[in-house]
């Protein structure tokens, strides 16, 4: 099983690597219970193949594609931010172009 990506020091973030440079991805929401999440992911996996088996269909599509959008909010991965801050959401954001640059730059040994 590969290694959890890394998460940003207030957990609002995880770190993909991707071909411009790592990226900002928002976190799935701390607080869940582990059941909660669980049960969030497997609804997330389900629908993704349903993706994947409904090409030519468009309404079994739709259907699926609508799944994991409720899927992702539910997890807080989309949708209003989590967080009551007032923090911007950084989410799809370069680390380079974002107030984590330090952080990452030192985590992965870049300082």
């Amino acid at each position: 099983m590969p290694a959890e990506p890394p998460r940003t020091p207030d957990k609002r973030y995880i770190v993909v690597e991707g071909r411009a440079g790592p990226r900002l991805w928002r976190a799935s929401i701390p607080s869940l219970s582990a059941e909660t999440r669980e049960a969030l992911v497997k609804k997330l996996m389900l629908a993704r193949r349903a993706i994947r088996h409904a090409r030519g269909d468009g309404e079994a599509l739709a259907q699926a594609r609508n799944d994991v959008d409720e899927a992702k909010r539910a997890l807080g991965e989309r949708g209003s931010v989590w967080w009551d801050d007032g923090a911007p959401d950084l989410n799809r954001r370069l680390i380079r172009n974002s107030p984590y640059r330090d952080w990452y730059a030192e985590l992965v040994g870049k300082s």
